[in-house]
């Protein structure tokens, strides 16, 4: 990996040793990487502690790669997501890119595929440092500090007399420009920064 700063990898397998296998392979290649063997829990960490791209294996107990796909996409659109399945066909391709996965992969897993894949997904994809520090529009600081009031993205629309989908747009560039995945993050910050 060419870059100095280590880009977070969460890994999602139900399998110990293909965590081990994969997690070591990512580790030795500079990546930081927290493996997890359930859906439910990578969520509990991915509003508190940053993702800059998320694998996750389709099937598993509980909840699948599917469905955490389509909660993390609901919760950071921008965090890119590679699926893994050993059950490569092609309806479950079809869905997964449908509900927004970046790349698909089929077991065994191959090193150097991985790694591939992996490098290739981060590079394609604008991670949330593309607008990492920049500086906040006055609609954004408007937006924020709504958000600072608890104000849901409905309420916001209708005060700034803006669509709800403007307002989500808005809210996601600030939370990129945050580096952050949850608005406790993102309140946290602001306070740090003394903007609340």
């Amino acid at each position: 990996m060419t870059s100095s700063a280590k880009q977070h990898i969460f890994f999602v397998d139900d399998e110990p040793g293909v965590r081990k296998a994969v997690g070591g392979t990512l580790e030795q290649n500079g990546f930081a990487v927290r493996c997890f063997a359930s859906a439910a829990d990578c969520l509990k960490q991915f509003d508190l502690q940053k993702c800059d791209l998320l694998i996750t294996d389709v099937k598993m107990p509980e909840m699948d790669g599917i469905e955490l796909l389509t909660e993390v996409k609901r919760r950071a659109p921008w965090v890119p997501v590679l699926l893994v399945t050993g059950y490569g066909d092609v309806p479950i391709a079809v869905k997964a890119f449908k509900k927004g996965a970046d790349d698909f992969m089929e077991k065994p897993l191959e090193r150097q595929a991985l790694l591939s894949a992996v490098e290739s997904t981060l590079r394609r994809i604008s991670p949330p440092d593309s607008l990492l520090d920049k500086s906040l529009t006055r609609a954004e600081m408007r937006i924020l500090r709504l958000i600072l009031e608890s104000k849901s993205n409905k309420e916001m629309a209708y005060l700034l007399k803006r669509s709800v989908r403007t307002v989500e747009v808005h809210r996601s560039r600030i939370m990129r420009k945050f580096g952050v995945n949850s608005v406790v993050n993102l309140v946290k910050r602001a306070i740090e920064m003394k903007l609340a």
